[in-house]
């Protein structure tokens, strides 16, 4: 007999089997039993979450001969014909590899022609976005007002790429994230009926690696079956995926918070030597981190056995919420930028002395108080002049210099205190993350908005923001995409401007401290006291 994946298996076969979108199955069925069938669907989403199953239940359900409460029998000549895929009356076309004017003409000389058995024809056209301009606009008309015959179904993860006019003319379905607890109680089943034996920790590490997608956790699920083990468990899992165990990844946050750089570089080469990935070693990193200073606000965690969680107790004594928060900052850039390195162990390693230098981490505070106190020297007059260098040096404390300060330009200063914290803003972000846009959203997790006037909104990075990161979200692609939801959150065009808070901060440190110096007009050498 031929093997069938898990995730084709255990597709869903009714709305009532679909896991975490019962906002949309709930509409679906209403529809079809008050025969308000729409012309033109949209289904959005990320990858796994349901939308292929989705179309196929909808179109077995709209011809089903014996429908049930909305649900197709499954047993009618119509229902097995849709599923053996032998039906001609439902056509699935995947975008990404037909997506020329020459297929949706196609489509256009086909719906002329009246269903051969079932009732309606349907077309389910999967990533839809793929298709060309001019597809587009050939499949327009037809889109619009079809014969009352014909349904289009249109699945994408990427709706932004759609042109308005194909937007305004589908009833638009947007996919939801399947929750770790969805997807545990899906993998229980599964695993139920296929007689495998799992742990609890092993299902909740699938789920999480899942990210939220179904098809992903069966398709870890299928790979930890093929080991032919008595029973999964968790270490089977992290082998499989390739994730350090939780006892390397303990030593290394341990060590970065203890500035131990050498038992750190010994862990990671241990790591490394037995083949892990050091992107799947960063996010460990990174969740385990983020776990601790959960449990340092709360009191509470989860997926973690009591010898853990008194590891977890030992580092949140130790270390500061700035500390961990600074930690999980610096690693989330550095995944970022080992994307696009041909050197990921070099830049790596560099990145995790950098964590475990006192000396680096403290650098810019020291940097930021040594301006603070030349400042106060400046506008107390506590500094000696020296009118030429080799003549006797007056003292300013003896004869006070007259100086006025600067009067600061009005727009040029930023005061992150009082950076409007719009909720918009984080809705916005939170948006990114839930379509897919994960190199977006890590890139704005910490900044702030701010209103400038009416057609500017200020995006400002806290903790500053590297030249890559930068270029990476000026790209006219990913601007837009955030101007476009800053746009509609405000309910008119709005324009973004990036403004890196650090940078923008020494410079007018500099800048008044120019200013000053010119103002004396004439060389000074300042004495430390």
């Amino acid at each position: 007999m031929e093997y069938t994946a898990l995730y084709r298996k255990f597709r869903p076969l009714t709305f009532e089997e679909m896991v975490g979108q019962e906002h949309i199955t709930r509409t679906l069925k209403n529809q079809i039993l008050a025969g308000r069938i729409g012309h033109a669907y949209l289904f959005n989403g990320g990858r796994g979450t349901g939308k292929t199953s989705a179309a196929k239940i909808l179109a077995r359900a709209v011809n089903c001969l014996n429908p049930k409460n909305g649900e197709p029998c499954n047993e009618c000549e119509i229902c097995k014909a849709i599923l053996a895929g032998s039906l001609t009356d439902v056509v699935e076309m995947d975008a990404a590899s037909n997506n020329s004017v020459e297929d949706i003409r196609s489509i256009k000389e086909e719906v002329n022609f009246l269903p051969t058995l079932a009732k309606y024809r349907i077309y389910i056209i999967d990533e839809v976005h793929m298709l060309s301009t001019g597809a587009f606009n050939a499949l327009l008309k037809t889109l619009e007002e079809p014969p009352a015959h014909v349904k289009f179904i249109l699945a994408t993860t990427e709706p932004q790429k759609l042109p308005t006019t194909i937007l305004s003319r589908c009833q638009r379905f947007d996919f939801k994230r399947i929750s770790n607890q969805d997807v545990i109680k899906r993998l229980e089943i599964v695993c139920q009926e296929s007689k495998v034996k799992i742990t609890k920790e092993a299902l909740n590490i699938i789920a999480v690696l899942s990210e939220g997608a179904m098809r992903d956790a069966l398709s870890i699920l299928e790979r930890c079956i093929q080991e032919q083990k008595e029973e999964i468990d968790e270490d089977i899992i992290r082998e499989l995926v390739g994730i350090p165990k939780l006892t390397y990844i303990h030593k290394i946050v341990q060590g970065i918070v203890d500035y131990q750089i050498e038992e750190v570089l010994q862990t990671i080469e241990e790591i490394i030597e037995q083949g892990k990935d050091i992107n799947n070693l960063i996010w460990e990193t990174i969740k385990y981190t983020k776990d601790i200073l959960v449990y340092q606000t709360t009191k509470k965690i989860q997926l973690y056995n009591q010898q853990e969680i008194e590891q977890i107790q030992e580092i949140a004594k130790k270390a500061s919420k700035e500390r961990l928060l600074n930690i999980i900052y610096e690693l989330s850039e550095l995944e970022n930028n080992l994307k696009w390195s041909t050197q990921k162990n070099i830049l790596f390693q560099a990145g995790i002395i950098k964590l475990c230098n006192p000396i680096e981490q403290a650098g810019i505070e020291e940097l930021k108080q040594q301006i603070k106190q030349l400042e106060e020297k400046i506008n107390s007059g506590n500094l000696v002049v020296a009118q030429n260098p080799k003549n006797v040096t007056a003292t300013a404390k003896t004869q006070p210099m007259q100086t006025t300060k600067p009067q600061a330009k009005a727009d040029s200063k930023i005061d992150t205190s009082k950076i409007q914290s719009e909720n918009y803003w984080q809705d916005i972000i939170n948006q990114l993350r839930q379509s897919g846009k994960m190199v977006l959203y890590t890139n704005l997790i910490n900044t702030k908005a701010k209103q400038v006037n009416d057609l500017i909104i200020e995006v400002i990075f806290l903790n500053g923001i590297t030249p890559f990161g930068k270029s990476l979200l000026e790209k006219p692609e990913n601007k837009n995409e955030i101007e476009r939801l800053i746009t509609v959150a405000c309910g008119k065009e709005m324009k973004v401007k990036f403004v890196d808070a650090k940078e923008h901060l020494q410079k007018q440190q500099e800048q008044s401290i120019e200013e000053k110096v010119k103002e004396l007009d004439i060389p000074i050498n300042i004495v430390e006291e």
